[in-house]
């Protein structure tokens, strides 16, 4: 952007017609008297040149003053630059896939609508390290922490219910195989989102103490039970299954390590739970912006100094040598 450093120096170029002003009110048809012998010493063409040297002293005069003021005015480009820093969260979904998220009291089932919710969460948290571990009676890492969020979509989208011999639902090994993930990371804060729809009953590790060890590394869970309040719900090709979510455990390893245990009884409320964390876990962006000033008086200056000397030059050697 360019602007100006002084610019009440730019009243001063009133200065220029006022001296334009002057100059012809007292100099022109101003006459001098000479005693001469001879009525033809100054010829017209003498006195053309008079007025032409006249003439072109003036304009270098003007332009000299206007290039001055204009220096005076110290005319400048500013550049803007912004300095963004984020304090970045490293967050792990924790993801049930037993059988049980076959059940169709989330349309069209609950694995499938907790990957679109999860998916909508992804897309919201735009500086943040994600990364997804599904489990059953074990845990794999789906995807490792990243920011490419194209490639932790795609990947989101390949995840499918355990075959029938991984079956179970290992919530302790899920949380110590997600804090092995978290425990290195240097972010300002580390969080894991568990979601289940059951109860401990695979693995060698109790939930309590793998969230004791999580809270450790300064790891905050929040906890999801996912299901509806009935007592059983359908499986397609199954047939009906008890709802035996541990909300007891869910609750404890969410208070052991500062975090939140939230209920999901239906799509909606599913969809509120990650929006409300979302809320909960706010990215801190500060922004410093910095001003450079790029100084260009001297390509005025410098102008109107040569156009000084140069109508002295002129005046001196040109003008004064032929007349």
């Amino acid at each position: 952007m360019f602007t100006f450093g002084n610019p009440y120096y730019l009243l001063s170029l009133l200065i220029i017609p006022i001296l334009y002003f002057l100059q012809n009110k007292f100099t022109k048809n101003k006459e001098g008297t000479f005693l001469t012998s001879s009525a033809n010493l100054f010829s017209d063409k003498m006195k053309r040149k008079g007025l032409i040297r006249r003439n072109i002293l003036f304009v270098f005069q003007y332009i000299t003053i206007f290039l001055i003021i204009i220096a005076l005015s110290r005319p400048r480009i500013i550049d803007s630059l912004k300095e963004t820093n984020m304090d970045v969260i490293d967050i792990v979904l924790v993801i049930d896939i037993s059988s049980s998220m076959l059940a169709t009291d989330f349309p069209p089932n609950r694995l499938e609508a907790v990957k679109k919710t999860a998916k909508d969460f992804i897309k919201a948290r735009i500086s943040d390290r994600i990364g997804v571990l599904v489990f059953a009676g074990e845990s794999f890492i789906q995807c490792p922490l990243t920011i490419d969020k194209e490639v932790l979509l795609s990947l989101m989208e390949d995840i499918q219910v355990a075959e029938q011999s991984y079956d179970g639902t290992a919530i302790g090994m899920a949380i110590a195989n997600s804090t092995n993930r978290l425990r290195h990371s240097d972010a300002k804060s580390k969080v894991m989102i568990l979601l289940s729809d059951g109860s401990n009953n695979a693995g060698e590790l109790d939930p309590l103490t793998s969230a004791d060890l999580a809270a450790k590394f300064g790891i905050k869970i929040y906890t999801i039970g996912a299901g509806t309040n009935q007592d059983v719900s359908f499986i397609p090709g199954r047939g009906y299954i008890r709802n035996e979510i541990d909300e007891v455990t869910l609750r404890s390893i969410a208070k052991r390590t500062d975090g939140k245990y939230f209920r999901a009884t239906n799509v909606s409320g599913l969809e509120q739970v990650y929006n409300t964390i979302n809320d909960l876990e706010r990215t801190e962006i500060e922004v410093k912006e910095y001003t450079r000033y790029k100084e260009l008086f001297g390509w005025f200056l410098i102008p109107a100094m040569l156009l000084g000397l140069g109508g002295q030059t002129i005046d001196r050697i040109i003008f004064r040598r032929r007349l």
